[in-house]
């Protein structure tokens, strides 16, 4: 079950989701979810969890072994890079996002890893584009009530069989029952 954090009780930090509200009009963040990698004074970043793209991680990455998997558009900054998040603490130069999941490190031992069957599917996701907020912006953004803060466990957050808008509608009505009339809301409040 996730456990939903009220946005005005506690300042997120790193490995919690952003769940926007549900009539956010953005072509990037509505109805999405966000693992927030880094949240300082200075800035915050994280990747969209539930915004797949049609290409396959051989187009991206030639020298990358054969990996099935659904890549995520992570947002709107730096999209002709490739991120990714993972499940192994001994990749060498990976930051800790939460206890148990991790971001970047060695890609040339990921490929091995990848090549010889370590890593899963479910252990292993990719990202191109990051989302970001400047000093002060997502506390704004909070405040207004343009987010929900949650947690959720890395078995959630790394999923991808989940489509787009029903993994945003899993993790809202995973808050509670108290919720659950968010996830059913129209995504036009005029249709409401």
């Amino acid at each position: 079950m996730i456990r939903f954090t009220p946005a005005s009780a506690v300042e997120p930090k790193p490995g919690q989701v952003l769940l926007s509200e549900p009539f956010l009009e953005d072509a990037y963040f509505g109805r999405k979810a966000v693992l927030l990698c880094e949240h300082n004074s200075d800035s915050s970043f994280g990747f969209v969890l539930n915004n797949y793209i049609e290409v396959d991680l051989q187009d991206l990455l030639q020298e990358m072994p054969h990996w099935q998997a659904k890549i995520s558009l992570g947002g709107p900054v730096k999209n002709s890079n490739l991120y990714y998040l993972h499940c192994h603490e001994h990749v060498p130069g990976s930051i800790q996002v939460k206890e148990g999941l991790f971001m970047g490190g060695d890609f040339d031992w990921l490929k091995k890893a990848v090549a010889d069957g370590v890593i899963s599917d479910r252990e292993l996701r990719f990202f191109v584009g990051y989302a970001g907020w400047t000093s002060g912006q997502l506390a704004d953004e909070i405040k207004s009530k343009s987010w929900f803060v949650a947690d959720a466990p890395i078995e959630t957050i790394m999923n991808t069989q989940t489509e787009d808008e029903d993994y945003w509608k899993e993790l809202i009505r995973s808050m509670g029952p108290d919720y659950a009339h968010i996830a059913n809301a129209p995504s036009d409040p005029s249709m409401n």
